[in-house]
């Protein structure tokens, strides 16, 4: 593909940030305009933007590693159930814990550099799991792959928010988001015959060595330069200006409802499928793979389509809102028919994928309203307060579920109540996020929606 006028060859040795003529607030543009009307970009961008997705699709692998050698680690660690359920939970105590402090050093340092580092970390610690002794040693090497990867989402979105155009987002947030759904599968498939086979410390360490092979070609191709055009008085905006934005709040609901489903599924689907229809294990794994191959298909056909929309001159406020609040309302009403229907598995599992399906059409846009509405000076910051707290859904659906089940003995409510959490994240999508343009971060302390002047 052709590369645009504005990033030319001879620019990619810069690293400072492109300016370009505003008005007395500081105001990139008006409206949606934006938005670049060419879907052209550099090829080196789309391969940068193809590691990107592929470290996602390593990252989910390494997280949800200790969950497929459980089995055969627990047996030979002498590890008790609750032991075992610390170390699972671990991994979440520093990845949401570090949120804030991934998201500052995204925005205050280069995000190359920064994925870099955490990535060493956490392919590091899956490796070093390999030769751990025991508790103690699983613990802080769960630990240390947490803190690794709170990095990873922070600097994806100040990585496209910088050098990815508007039209071009949606695409490049659907090959990224698509690893979230690839990688599990992929572990589950793949990893419990590695772990049959080859045991599973040799599982660990190969894979962290696997995993530190991704840096050697994202050092060729880490997108270089000034990135998009931004305001030339554009200053760094502090936490507190971003979580000012009432915008701001309409994302970080709509993330939770989004993980609320998505942690739903990952932790008590395979028992649901078990306990509530009979199905065999190896049916119920043919089920679980589907389900995430079909979200995947969802996640980048619904980017691709709102680039297209877009490109011929969609309103960015509008398709971006389509795809989030839509996507995720229409994810809510499949989801209680799951278990309204669940008198008939057909159904139940027909349900199932289409509530799936619904759910990536909202995957792949709702970073780019992050990044769009933060901009490269913020995208850092935003995404690490969004993902902290969107990020606290893995801790509140599979223990509210839980709680539900053990107390009625079924799963009609506790579909229910993703539903009631889902319908609350489309409203949010819809009506608390404002218009989905850059905001003036120089105007009136950050207080102000996007587009309005400081006075």
């Amino acid at each position: 593909m052709s590369s645009l006028p504005s990033q030319r060859p001879e620019q990619l040795g810069s690293t400072e940030d492109a300016s370009v003529p505003t008005n007395r607030a500081g105001s990139v543009s008006a409206g949606d305009s934006f938005a670049p009307k060419s879907d052209t970009i550099p090829n080196t961008l789309v391969i940068a933007i193809g590691l990107l997705g592929l470290s996602v699709f390593v990252n989910y692998i390494d997280r949800g590693s200790l969950s497929i050698a459980a089995p055969t680690l627990q047996t030979e660690l002498a590890l008790n159930p609750a032991q075992l359920g610390l170390l699972l939970s671990s991994f979440f105590w520093t990845y949401a814990g570090f949120q804030i402090l991934s998201g500052w050093l995204a925005d205050r340092f280069d995000a190359n550099w920064v994925l870099v580092g955490g990535l060493s970390f956490w392919a590091v610690a899956t490796a070093a799991t390999g030769f751990a002794r025991g508790f103690a040693m699983l613990l802080v090497f769960r630990l240390v792959l947490g803190a690794g990867e709170s990095v990873a989402f922070p600097c994806y979105s100040k990585i496209l928010a910088k050098h990815c155009p508007e039209c071009f987002r949606g695409r490049a947030n659907a090959v990224v988001s698509s690893g979230i759904a690839v990688g599990p599968a992929f572990a589950i498939f793949f990893g419990a015959r590695l772990v049959a086979h080859y045991g599973w410390r040799p599982f660990f360490i190969g894979l962290g060595l696997f995993s530190l092979l991704w840096i050697l070609p994202w050092i060729r191709w880490m997108p270089k330069g000034p990135g998009m055009p931004v305001a030339a008085a554009a200053s760094e905006p502090s936490f507190l200006q971003v979580i000012r934005q009432r915008s701001a709040w309409g994302t970080f609901l709509g993330l939770f409802a989004y993980n609320y489903l998505s942690y739903f599924l990952l932790t008590w689907l395979p028992t649901y499928l078990v306990k509530a229809h009979n199905f065999s294990m190896e049916k119920m794994g043919n089920i679980g793979g589907a389900a995430y191959g079909i979200l995947a298909c969802s996640v980048l056909a619904s980017g691709w389509l709102a680039d297209f929309w877009i490109a011929r001159g969609g309103s960015v406020t509008r398709v971006r809102k389509v795809f989030t609040s839509l996507g995720v309302a229409a994810a809510s009403v499949f989801c209680i028919a799951v278990e309204i229907f669940a008198f008939d598995s057909r159904l139940t599992v027909l349900f199932l994928f289409l509530t799936c399906a619904s759910a990536g059409l909202c995957s792949s846009n709702l970073w780019a309203v992050t990044q769009t509405l933060a901009g490269p000076k913020a995208a850092g910051k935003w995404t690490g307060i969004q993902n902290l707290l969107g990020n606290s859904a893995g801790t509140a659906a599979p223990l509210l579920t839980g709680l539900i089940v053990n107390r009625t003995g079924h799963f009609f409510w506790a579909f229910a109540t993703t539903t009631a959490i889902l319908a609350i994240g489309a409203v949010s999508w819809a009506f608390v996020v404002g218009r989905i343009e850059p905001i003036d971060w120089d105007a009136s302390m950050g207080i102000g929606e996007p587009g309005r002047s400081a006075s």
